[in-house]
């Protein structure tokens, strides 16, 4: 491991499990403080916990991110603890209304554009600020790969991650001025809790899912969080307003 993130403070979301999980743990073994945002107290508190037991630094907020006084707290957690924020993850998002588009409740779509973008809107408008502030830094949000290519049966979801990815564009030009850079990562399907127990719970499942993916294989939540790592450091310093694919070849078909 180096020690890119000395003395850096980075923010992540949706960060008790998954690749949410695994950036915080890179980027704290790096030696960033971390800032840690979940609904999950007692899994946010454990993560913490585990951060500091390997010689970390970071603290949990229990946070929801459709709340933006929640996410406002986030930022505000990160100068009252460590005096500045430096570098954002917005990572929460998940499919919650499937199925054709017209069997989708209306209010199962708000609540999904608003988990997967309005979510993502409410962190620029309090982390671009406060980045700009110390100086310039990286803001990072998780468009998964449907933020650049449709899919069936989820038609919410891929309209709020086709927003992240037009959100994003939009923010880093506006930051640009003040060193403030803002990407977005498209990531194919992941082994992580969630994925063990949606499309992965089976294995016809996760085969089916696999298949999509021309290298063979779904990835690890530690190869997608060694990528958001180099994004989230200044060795990216001239990548911005970027939707970067790291999806096993999938959206390359």
């Amino acid at each position: 491991m180096t020690t890119r993130f000395a003395d850096k403070v980075v923010l992540v979301t949706g960060a008790t499990s998954g690749v949410g999980k695994a950036v915080a743990v890179r980027v704290a073994a790096e030696g960033a403080a971390v800032v840690l945002g979940a609904r999950g107290a007692e899994a946010g508190e454990k993560t913490a916990a585990e951060i500091r037991a390997a010689g970390g630094r970071a603290v949990f907020v229990p946070a929801d991110v459709t709340n933006e006084a929640d996410v406002a707290r986030l930022t505000r957690t990160a100068l009252d603890e460590f005096g500045r924020l430096d570098a954002a993850f917005n990572n929460v998002g998940a499919v919650t209304a499937a199925g054709a588009v017209q069997d989708i409740d209306t209010g199962d779509w708000h609540s999904e554009i608003g988990l997967n973008l309005t979510s993502v809107f409410y962190g620029l408008r309090h982390q671009v600020p406060a980045i700009a502030a110390a100086g310039g830094g990286a803001i990072l949000n998780n468009a998964s790969n449907l933020g650049a290519v449709g899919m069936a049966t989820v038609a919410p979801y891929v309209a709020a991650k086709h927003g992240v990815v037009g959100l994003t564009k939009a923010v880093a030009l506006e930051g640009a001025e003040h060193g403030v850079r803002v990407n977005a990562v498209l990531s194919g399907a992941v082994d992580t809790p969630a994925f063990r127990s949606s499309m992965g719970a089976t294995a016809e499942g996760e085969a089916a899912v696999t298949a999509l993916h021309p290298l063979g294989r779904i990835s690890t939540a530690e190869e997608i969080a060694t990528f958001c790592a180099f994004l989230l450091s200044d060795e990216s310093a001239f990548v911005t307003g970027a939707a970067l694919s790291i999806d096993g070849g999938y959206t390359a078909r």
